[in-house]
Formats: C-alpha cells, structure tokens, sequence
C-alpha cells in the first residue's frame, strides 16, 4: 500500500501581508518540490473558520491541527521568535514529532555567539528529531536576480530554491527513530492533551488519538 502524504503543521507568524502572503508561496513550493509526499497545513487558512472567535477557541483549533498532523516546519525569523510558534514547537516536541527548525533571517541574535549557539535563545535548541535549517534569504534573492529574473520568475524560483533545502531537511528529520515506543504513543499523545487542557479533550477523544496514533504509525512518523 502506497504511504499517505504526510502533512506538515506550518507555524509561524501570520500577522501581516508579508507573512501570510510569503507562508502561502513557501508551503506551496513545498508541495511542488516533494512531489506528493508532504501537505502543507497553514493554520493561517483556518483562522476564520473557528466558532465563536474567542482567544481559548482560536488557541484550541491550532493545538487540534498541530496534533493532527505528523511534521512541524517552524519558522525561527526575527530578532525575537515568536512566542506561539515557540509554544506549538515544545509541544510538537512531547510528543516527538519531527522537526524542521527555519530561519531565513540573515541576522544574527540571541545566542549566537556560543560554539554550539543558534541565533535565538539557547532554550529552543538540541532537541531529538529536530533539523535546524539556517538560510540567507538576502543571498538567494540576490542569486535570482544574477540569473537575470525578475517579478514572477524571481519569486518562483526564490522560493523553489528555498523549498528544496526545506524538504531535504524535513525527509532526514521524518527518517530519524523515535524515542518512544509505538505501545507508548497513546499514553503521550494523551498527557499533550491534558497539559492543553480547554477544550482539547472534547476536541481529541481517546478514540481520535488512537486513531491519529495508528495513522501516523502506518505512515511511517513513529
């Protein structure tokens, strides 16, 4: 039986025109370039789906899509990270999900300056099933235009280039072993959705997890 699509939880900020506008190129790039074998899920897509539009509710609905799906692709930009992402990211890591860690921010920042540093803070770094992907957006986008594009075709190819580092890397994190042991993974999965707590249990019953469990499991992600 061939493998499912395995569908990557996009988190990043999704504030302004550049964000949601440049999360939507990239996420579609990924697809194209992964050829079926990844679906971008941007939480940005269902923000204006959610019932009642409370802060619990909107919180609610991204924890139930992070979950949901079997790869993160968190995107690090910015002199600070931004705080959800960071939260969406430590609990993508209870439960072992892998990882894909992006900055495209040629700044440097936070904790650089150590031998072993990232540029953000040191608490967001060296976790199992996690691949840091550092990129000079300002270089790529130069290296398009010395190619002699412009409008579209820049565009499209900046973000094709961007997107074949992202899915080499999204790939080596998916084929790492995971700590947790498959009879384990229910039990995990659980204690995420107790520490969320809200409305999460509504949201994922023991009957969803096991489900979500057996799919990711058949998928290949545990």
């Amino acid at each position: 039986m061939e493998k499912r699509a395995l569908k990557i939880y996009f988190a990043g900020d999704l504030f302004d025109s550049k964000d949601l506008v440049g999360n939507l190129m990239l996420a579609m790039a990924i697809e194209k370039k992964a050829g079926g074998r990844y679906q971008v899920m941007l939480p940005q897509d269902g923000e204006c789906e959610v019932n009642e539009r409370t802060s619990q509710s909107i919180r609610d609905a991204d924890f139930e899509l992070l979950l949901s799906c079997d790869v993160l692709v968190a995107n690090f930009d910015g002199h600070d990270l931004d705080s959800g992402t960071v939260v969406e990211f430590c609990f993508a890591k209870m439960v072992d999900m892998p990882a894909v860690l992006l900055r495209t921010d040629f700044r440097n920042s936070g904790d650089h300056t150590l031998p072993d540093g990232d540029p953000w803070n040191l608490m967001c770094s060296h976790y199992p099933g996690t691949k840091v992907l550092h990129i000079n957006s300002m270089q790529h986008y130069h290296a398009c235009r010395n190619c002699g594009l412009s409008g579209g075709a820049l565009v499209e190819k900046f973000y094709d280039a961007i997107a074949g580092e992202v899915v080499q890397a999204l790939d080596e994190a998916v084929a790492r072993k995971s700590f947790i042991h498959r009879e384990q993974l229910q039990m995990q999965y659980e204690m995420a959705v107790k520490c969320m707590g809200g409305t999460m249990k509504k949201r994922l019953s023991e009957e969803k997890i096991k489900a979500l469990v057996l799919s990711k499991t058949a998928a290949g992600v545990y």
